[in-house]
């Protein structure tokens, strides 16, 4: 199936430690064998056959490598659901939407989540299950998500397959506007669904189906195959591991 793709590049107020920590002024700009974070996540999208490509960002050395690579440039919005929207506008459906920090993105792993999402779901997620996340890369520090199935971590990768999409992005901006009023986003949620969660009986497909047919859409879980989808540069000890496992792939 032909899709677009939308990298989110946005910047932090005052900045992203890890970036200065590394000596750039933001964290796509961070160099993993010799090639930018952003870099290499725009060639695993052109692995993946993604028609188009845009990164939304505001970070003009950010701006500068993304028109190098000969992908499109698109403002950055306040939140991080904002820039998803206008990309959304711009690129329409289906679109795959990923992070600027997801340094091992790999070509399959896009693939999996395009070619995987059911053809009746509107909103595909993959996460990785822990016991994969920790044989792929042991003693990796991720959040995890407890479920009646497992425990969960996501992976940044999220697949807008239809129109309808456009609901759970306004849906996930009431939730960036309500962060400070948890009893908002719970009552988004529901109280049937919460307590399930509480009380360990909800899966993490039949949450998100749940999820979904609350806010008037189908939405899909796409596990992982490969824990190493859910790895990201969150923090140093993040970037150290990942140079470790690179490290030892060459060695």
């Amino acid at each position: 199936m032909t899709f677009n793709a939308l990298v989110l590049a946005g910047s932090r107020p005052g900045g992203d430690p890890l970036a200065g920590h590394e000596g750039v002024p933001h964290k796509a700009l961070i160099a993993l064998e010799g090639e930018p974070l952003l870099a290499r996540v725009v060639g695993a999208l052109r692995v993946a056959g993604a028609a188009r490509i845009a990164v939304s960002a505001n970070e003009p050395a950010v701006i500068e490598l993304a028109r190098t690579l000969g992908v499109e440039v698109l403002e950055a919005a306040r939140g991080p659901a904002g820039s998803v929207m206008r990309g959304f506008d711009v690129l329409g459906a289906p679109l795959l939407v990923t992070t600027a920090d997801h340094a091992l993105l790999q070509g399959d792993w896009v693939r999996q989540i395009v070619d995987q999402a059911p053809m009746d779901c509107d909103v595909a997620v993959m996460l990785a299950r822990r016991e994969k996340i920790e044989q792929a890369m042991p003693g990796s520090k991720r959040t995890y998500w407890r479920f009646a199935d497992g425990q969960w971590s996501g992976c940044n990768l999220f697949y807008l397959r239809t129109d309808k999409a456009r609901a759970a992005i306004d849906t996930w901006q009431g939730i960036e506007a309500d962060r400070k009023r948890p009893w908002k986003i719970a009552a988004k949620l529901g109280l049937g669904t919460l307590a399930a969660y509480a009380l360990g009986r909800l899966s993490l497909a039949e949450g998100l189906a749940r999820l979904g047919r609350r806010i008037g859409i189908g939405a899909a879980l796409v596990p992982a195959e490969n824990g190493l989808a859910a790895v990201d540069v969150d923090k140093q000890a993040d970037l150290a591991d990942i140079r470790a496992l690179l490290a030892s792939r060459e060695a």
